[in-house]
């Protein structure tokens, strides 16, 4: 014979649960409230878990977060994940490395690319970082990826200006089309 159910909290009901759902911005959490109001109803945990799209399993531990945390239990939980290979003194020492830009007869390169930087940190402190996880520090310390136009270095201040072509202010039909028009 299976265990009985977890029963939900007593200082809730239907009516409250289902308030709680349309108050609710949170998708997720108000199709856990509304398969719990439906428990509240009356209905067994194998027809709210299939009201809810779900196993029972799925549905009782909706139940034991509920009971435990109330209607935020309900909400989704951001993930722990993985801990940041880099520390504080890494972050800071990166950030000073990018801001001072790298020097090319020291570094080997013009601009700083992941992999320059990877290597840089492996070089410095022997931490071994992916390029996604590396990119991901970089934007969560406000860097993003911006490439400049390549100019070179001999190039004369106006000559791009004079170069480009200037178009008419103006529009209008050329004259030969308007002659054959009025007449």
């Amino acid at each position: 014979m299976p265990p009985p159910p977890t029963p939900l909290r007593d200082d809730s009901d239907a009516v409250r649960v289902r308030e709680a759902a349309r108050k609710s911005q949170d998708g997720s959490q108000v199709r856990r409230l509304l398969t719990l109001a439906v428990i509240y109803e009356g209905a067994s945990r194998s027809e709210a878990a299939r009201l809810g799209g779900v196993t029972a399993q799925v549905v009782r531990d909706w139940v034991v977060r509920f009971n435990a945390h109330g209607q935020d239990g309900l909400i989704d939980r951001k993930r722990s994940g993985r801990p940041s290979t880099l520390n504080a003194a890494h972050r800071t020492a990166l950030a000073a490395v990018i801001e001072n830009g790298p020097i090319p007869a020291i570094h080997g390169v013009v601009r700083w690319r992941l992999i320059d930087l990877m290597q840089w940190l492996w070089d410095e402190f022997s931490v071994s970082v992916s390029k996604p996880a590396l990119s991901r520090e970089m934007r969560a310390m406000g860097y993003r990826k911006l490439s400049a136009r390549p100019r070179h270095h001999a190039q004369k201040p106006g000559a791009i200006d004079a170069f480009k072509k200037v178009s008419q202010t103006s529009w209008g039909r050329s004259r030969a089309k308007r002659s054959s028009m009025s007449a």
